[in-house]
């Protein structure tokens, strides 16, 4: 029996939160990325039951509803074992583009924070604050068009964010640009709030800058309230990588979604 999904307009919005336009554009990236597959023009290759746009869209929508390989097979007339096989081969695929940092870079202002994934790969996650499995991943976004620039690989969810901020090798990225951290960030080099001493007020002027400092912070917790609508990453069920390459391709449509 065939699926019912196919990359058309009334599907990819319903169940990806992108726009046509949005999708064909994560379309394009994973076609000039090989997502053809292998051996496509070389006679070599099992060839895909789905073309490239379903399987994308199988891609998807896996992230956006976290259903399960026997959930996800029926919609789209495929086995389960199919759909762990286009998961793996196409997810990191879709992974958000390394960036670049432009020379006037240095004249944005950037914010950096951590957030928990709960996940089930004991290699992983850790028992973390959140009361749950959970691993610690690093994301950095632009303060004024609240794009994701860059996150990091997961670390255990018990690692404290300064700690898995010096090893993620992001530091290396904001070299030169202002990046405001809050107070778990303390010498790191980034621009943090003001510490209270014991016994020592602050000074007006610092507590107004602490005001200015939470409300531009504050963006950060909004930018991954919005990518937590993709529900891969409130429960990841995904061993290995598989966090990781969803972190990345979450914060790939979280980018198409804000731009296009």
């Amino acid at each position: 029996m065939g699926g019912v999904l196919r990359a058309d307009p009334l599907w990819v919005e319903t169940f990806t939160g992108l726009r046509m336009g949005q999708f064909q554009r994560l379309l394009r990236v994973v076609r000039e990325r090989g997502g053809e597959g292998p051996g496509k023009g070389r006679g070599r290759g099992r060839p895909w039951c789905l073309a490239l746009p379903e399987r994308v869209l199988l891609v998807a929508v896996y992230y956006r509803t976290n259903l399960t390989m026997r959930q996800l097979a029926p919609l789209f007339g495929i086995c389960p074992a199919t759909v762990c096989r286009i998961i793996q081969r196409l997810g990191p695929l879709l992974a958000l583009q390394p960036a670049q940092r432009a020379a006037e870079a240095t004249e944005r202002l950037w914010i950096v924070d951590g957030t928990l994934i709960p996940v089930r790969d004991r290699d992983v996650g850790a028992s973390s604050k959140n009361y749950r499995f959970s691993a610690n991943v690093q994301v950095i976004i632009d303060a004024d068009t609240r794009l994701v620039v860059a996150t990091s690989r997961p670390a255990p969810g018990n690692k404290a964010d300064a700690h898995v901020w010096r090893d993620s090798g992001l530091p290396a990225l904001c070299d030169g640009v202002t990046t405001l951290a809050d107070g778990a960030y303390l010498n790191t080099g980034l621009v943090v709030p003001h510490r209270r001493r014991a016994g020592r007020a602050l000074l007006r002027a610092q507590e107004d800058d602490n005001a200015e400092h939470r409300r531009i912070r504050a963006r950060i917790e909004h930018t991954f309230a919005r990518m937590k609508n993709y529900k891969i990453l409130r429960g990841c069920r995904q061993r290995g990588t598989g966090l990781h390459h969803a972190v990345q391709a979450v914060a790939h449509m979280h980018n198409l979604a804000l731009t296009a």
